[in-house]
């Protein structure tokens, strides 16, 4: 199991532009339609990534827990389908249906998106405000699958109250790790 740290994505980076297709409904949406009204998390995620099953629930709850307060969770899978059919869009639906995602889950075939937020792996994690601008960008938390350390959500919890209580950003943003990102 590899183990990919995330890449430098600098605080006050204005969120890249996207519009892609959302494997649960099978519209397409852009950031515009899908930011949320006070904060806007983006996680690049894939299926079969242990790294990303291993938080999968707690993003889910947390998604569910901040989507009250103006936060809008959005994630994307980057990776190659054709090396690793099981992230495919069939099967990112089904995913999604079988976890209840409460956020939309972006298929991003052509890679633009994850090469425009310099993602490297899976999970990789963004918080921005409600302008667009990076006040995030790090781990979800210290747990790795493996390592008995709780998933707790407590890095991205901070940062999310941080900016939704007007206090300054994480001093302290410490990488995401994951499985890198499957290009093609």
């Amino acid at each position: 199991m590899a183990r990919t740290p995330s890449n430098e994505f600098a605080v006050g980076t204005k969120a890249p532009d996207f519009t892609l297709p959302n494997t649960i409904d099978d519209k397409i949406y852009s950031l515009e339609d899908l930011k949320g009204n006070k904060a806007t998390v983006i996680m690049f995620i894939c299926n079969h990534c242990p790294f990303v099953i291993h938080v999968n629930d707690m993003l889910v709850k947390l998604a569910n827990e901040y989507k009250t307060k103006g936060v809008n969770f959005i994630a994307i899978s980057s990776n190659d389908v054709e090396n690793y059919p099981q992230d495919a869009p069939h099967l990112m639906k089904k995913l999604a249906s079988d976890l209840q995602y409460p956020f939309p889950y972006l298929y991003d075939e052509t890679q633009e998106v994850a090469e425009a937020y310099n993602a490297a792996c899976t999970p990789d994690l963004y918080v921005f405000d409600e302008n667009l601008s990076s006040v995030y960008h790090g781990q979800l938390d210290d747990s790795r699958p493996g390592n008995e350390i709780p998933v707790t959500g407590k890095d991205l919890k901070q940062a999310i109250e941080n900016l939704l209580n007007n206090k300054p950003v994480l001093a302290n943003q410490k990488p995401s790790i994951g499985c890198n990102i499957k290009w093609k």
